[in-house]
């Protein structure tokens, strides 16, 4: 007699749980904004502290950018699951240690180690999403991972800025203490995913080799996309400062906040109607609406119109984040999806310093024009979109041409 083994159904508890790591990397820079004037000044005999301490708070998204591709291996040779639950671990131990230094350099040590975790938990966390989930499910999961992230960071922005008030500047770096939490709930209500939960779709491509030809094309398109994504993110309130008098940080922050919900507000417009079409078209999308917002923010004579184009821009930004995510994670076989997502996220990681540094070139050619960098910018975006447009044309031509049933994930 044969016994037959169902094999786990993955559900809403589960993506909850894959989705909260998330914020992991967002904690890391939005919770320490706050006490940033007061580490400033408790460092200020320290040489150099007007570099150290914003180097401090940006490591470690450049150690996720650095260290992907390295986090994506360790994630298919130990396994998703086990390594996303230890990385959290230390990701809290670690991430609380500037609680009991008094050194500078032992803080900034600390936060390539938190970087380091952050690069396992952010690779390992959409991995198991890619894993658990298919089809639809994996289309909405992966979009409300960009809308957990954007939402999250404005809840962090005032818990940091509460706990900063009470405890000082050593206060925001408790709430690091949280994916214990997270840890706890991964070990008791999730499982190792194994190859025989594949579609079968799926693991046919698992026989090939690690996909270069096509993940390496998405990762560096991800780095344009990257780039275009977290310019207005950084750049909002110097827009919103220098060109429309809005100087009060309550203001700023409202602003910045907006934003965040419009990033959300793409994500679900992703998930509830452009994740049906065909990746050229979602690009043709996106692409199109950070294009046209770019090169309107231009010609924005007031605060209101800026902001109306400010959420056009952001709403693209979450169309395109969900969209290549997406993408990528269809084509990648089970047991490289470790290393693909890697690829992937050094991609679109790269474009937050790349960001600031086009928009500090383009500035420098243009007599110091923010709104007219931000043009240029948005015309980059409209070719980008005009390519997808042939890449749409070409892919409607290949459908009719192949046979029914075939599977298509370009």
């Amino acid at each position: 007699m044969s016994i037959v083994i169902a094999e786990r159904q993955p559900g809403t508890l589960q993506g909850v749980l894959l989705l909260l790591p998330i914020t992991m990397a967002i904690m890391g820079l939005i919770v320490l904004i706050p006490v940033l004037p007061g580490m400033m000044a408790q460092f200020r005999d320290v040489p150099g502290v007007e570099y150290l301490v914003p180097l401090m708070l940006t490591l470690p998204a450049l150690c996720v950018a650095v260290l992907a591709p390295v986090a994506g291996a360790i994630v298919d040779f130990f396994g998703r699951r086990r390594t996303l639950i230890a990385a959290l671990v230390i990701y809290a131990l670690v991430g609380m240690l500037p609680l009991f230094l008094d050194s500078l350099m032992a803080i900034i040590a600390s936060r390539v180690v938190l970087g380091a975790m952050e690069a396992l938990i952010v690779i390992s966390s959409t991995t198991l999403i890619g894993d658990y989930f298919h089809g639809h499910a994996r289309e909405k999961w992966l979009a409300s991972q960009t809308a957990m992230a954007s939402l999250s960071a404005i809840a962090l922005g005032f818990l940091g800025g509460a706990l900063g008030n009470v405890f000082g500047w050593r206060g925001p770096f408790a709430a690091y203490g949280f994916s214990i939490l997270i840890a706890v709930g991964l070990l008791l209500w999730t499982w190792e995913p194994r190859k025989s939960a594949e579609p079968s779709a799926e693991r046919a491509d698992a026989k090939l080799r690690f996909p270069w030809s096509t993940i390496m094309p998405i990762s560096l398109l991800a780095i344009f996309g990257g780039t275009m994504f977290f310019t207005m993110q950084i750049q909002v309130s110097n827009m919103l400062s220098d060109y429309y008098g809005i100087r009060a940080p309550g203001q700023l922050g409202l602003y910045t906040a907006l934003a965040s919900l419009a990033v959300a507000t793409g994500t679900f417009l992703y998930s509830r109607y452009t994740a049906r079409l065909i990746v050229a078209t979602q690009l043709l999308v996106a692409f199109g609406l950070l294009g046209i917002s770019y090169v309107m923010m231009n010609h924005s004579p007031t605060t209101a119109a800026f902001v109306s184009w400010l959420v056009v821009n952001q709403i693209g930004g979450g169309m395109l984040i969900s969209a290549m995510v997406v993408w990528a994670m269809g084509r990648l076989p089970f047991e490289v999806r470790g290393r693909g997502t890697g690829m992937f996220m050094t991609g679109w990681w790269l474009g937050q310093p790349l960001s600031a540094q086009a928009v500090a070139f383009l500035r420098g050619q243009l007599d110091g024009s923010l709104p007219a960098t931000l043009q240029i910018l948005g015309i980059l975006c409209l070719i980008a979109a005009a390519v997808a447009s042939v890449g749409r044309f070409r892919g409607s031509a290949q459908r009719a041409t192949d046979a029914p049933g075939k599977v298509h994930l370009h």
